[in-house]
């Protein structure tokens, strides 16, 4: 697969100004790791913290909390953890909300197509 790279909006929960970000679309990270400088600018905070393990073995220890993701016309509340600098990445987690999908072909995010069984 190719890698996929992505513009979205990201902004406080409650509303207000949507700041546009390049991520890198990460579809084995479970959450969005968005640099916390732009977070906190955003006046978002850290609800909780938790320890992350790094593809290298290393662990760190950041923030997680929720942000607003805005994709085309998908637009949702979503868990984002508060990462280093420059580390702007969309995970699986913002994915499944948004419904969107790795087009590896284009290289590009496409809504899915949800679908539900009756009860």
């Amino acid at each position: 697969m190719g890698i996929v790279q992505a513009r979205v909006k990201i902004g406080h929960y409650h509303g207000g100004e949507l700041r546009p970000v390049d991520v890198l679309v990460d579809t084995g990270a479970a959450h969005s790791v968005i640099d916390s400088d732009l977070l906190e600018s955003l006046n978002l905070s850290p609800q909780r913290y938790e320890t992350f393990e790094l593809a290298d073995g290393d662990t760190r220890e950041w923030g997680v909390g929720t942000a607003r993701f805005v994709y085309m016309d998908k637009d949702a509340w979503c868990p984002v953890v508060f990462g280093p600098k420059d580390a702007n990445l969309l995970g699986a987690t913002t994915l499944e909300i948004l419904g969107l999908s790795v087009d590896p072909v284009e290289e590009q995010l496409t809504p899915i197509q949800r679908r539900a069984r009756p009860l």
